[in-house]
């Protein structure tokens, strides 16, 4: 059986996706870390998110770049709001964690024990 793997895609400076990679280090798990400030996700990464979660669940609405993206006041499409989070990983709720089949979004010991299970 091969060990388990997740992605992490996140930034250095957050805290909430420090907190994901001790979660499993911790518990002997390799991790992939992607710095969104470093190289944004691509398209298609997001996207499996964003079917999951929705464009919403994906936003930091109390984060500064959504404030200064006015995206609060803007009638705007799900693909401009994606292409927005592809171009400020400051609009994205962090870490945003891939492991097997399981997303989680934020910080979400939950769903991370379950990425552990199978």
């Amino acid at each position: 059986m091969t060990p388990p793997q997740v992605q992490i895609f996140g930034t250095k400076k957050s805290s909430a996706t420090r907190a994901a990679e001790r979660f499993f280090k911790e518990r002997g798990v390799k991790v992939h870390f992607v710095d969104v400030g470093a190289k944004p996700m691509s398209r298609g990464e997001l996207t499996r998110f964003v079917q999951k979660f929705g464009v919403n669940g994906l936003l930091d609405t109390g984060g500064k770049a959504y404030e200064r993206s006015n995206l609060a006041y803007l009638r705007t499409t799900e693909e401009s709001v994606i292409s927005k989070m592809l171009e400020d990983s400051g609009l994205l709720r962090l870490p945003l964690v891939r492991g097997g089949k399981v997303l989680s979004v934020g910080e979400d010991q939950e769903s991370w024990g379950k990425m552990l299970e199978g």
